[in-house]
């Protein structure tokens, strides 16, 4: 049985018919997990307030305290690629995170995600994600290491204060494919990219709808290599698998994406060919110490 290193925490729900326990709360709230494996943990004392005080089966459940508990596998799988550091200061490090590496802890992931072993490597237990980045995608993601200094560096890239660029390889259309033939292809080549996004069906995909646009990327083809397109992509907003869905709706999926065009059957990946979509540049005035910072990784390869 693989065990986290450092504990998860949630809030228990103020609800109108709020169960008679916690144990009871957690068996209804992670329902995948049996009701016999909490019992363990409850008697094992697994499960505690934010005092470290442990919690019996029988605690009466109390909204809005926070509850501490270690996710549990029982096989951990280490990712094929490792990340590195790129920058650290006092208050921020800058990793290149290797494609098929989670970015937090989830379902078979615990410690071998991009936080956990950062954490370890940095000796920072607060070490915490400023934005998102998909396991399918490599590349540079923004880590602050005191929890309270998170809303300021997320704040970079909600407000749009931070330069964030792509790259990303994938099939030209046929159309543009008769263009370069012919020598009357121009590059760059741009597109305004605009649409809903919302949740598709499985749950961990999304779709493009009908609807006021709630999206928007800038893409550049910059070069072409036989038959392959490479593009700068700009996310102007943030949504869950953006950049791959617009990829997508021009026509020209990313090479190696397992969920568009078509979701690809579970375990079906291959790590000797990763999605060709890397996080290639970030640049920003740090909100905190004022210092211009502008990191920028190696292009991808064919």
């Amino acid at each position: 049985m693989v065990r986290a290193a450092q504990a998860s925490f949630i809030v228990l729900p103020q609800t109108a018919n709020p169960p008679a326990s916690v144990y009871d709360y957690f068996c209804q709230r992670f329902d995948n997990i049996p009701a016999d494996v909490w019992r363990e943990r409850f008697n094992a004392g697994k499960v505690h307030w934010q005092d470290g005080q442990a919690l019996a089966l029988t605690t009466a459940y109390r909204p809005q305290q926070k509850v501490y508990y270690y996710r549990e596998v029982a096989h951990e799988t280490t990712p094929p690629y490792s990340e590195s550091i790129l920058y650290q200061d006092e208050q921020i490090v800058l990793a290149n995170k290797p494609h098929f590496m989670a970015l937090h802890p989830g379902g078979e992931v615990i410690n071998q995600c991009l936080i956990n072993r950062l954490r370890v490597r940095t000796d920072c237990d607060q070490l915490i994600a400023a934005h998102r980045l998909d396991r399918a995608t490599a590349g540079i993601v923004l880590l602050v290491k005191q929890s309270e200094r998170r809303d300021a560096y997320h704040g970079l890239f909600r407000h749009g204060l931070i330069t964030k660029e792509y790259q990303a390889l994938a099939r030209l259309t046929p159309e543009l494919l008769a263009e370069h033939s012919a020598g009357k292809l121009s590059l760059p080549k741009r597109w305004t990219v605009k649409n809903r996004i919302d949740k598709g069906s499985p749950s961990f995909t999304m779709r493009i709808v009908e609807g006021e646009a709630n999206s928007h990327s800038e893409i550049a083809l910059v070069s072409v290599e036989g038959e392959i397109g490479r593009f700068e992509l700009m996310p102007v907003t943030g949504k869950t698998h953006q950049l791959r869905l617009h990829m997508n709706s021009l026509g020209m999926p990313i090479l190696n994406d397992n969920f568009y065009p078509v979701l690809q059957p579970k375990g079906s990946e291959d790590y000797e060919q990763p999605m060709k979509l890397l996080a290639r540049r970030l640049a920003f005035t740090d909100p905190v110490t004022g210092r211009q910072l502008d990191i920028c990784l190696p292009e991808l390869s064919l």
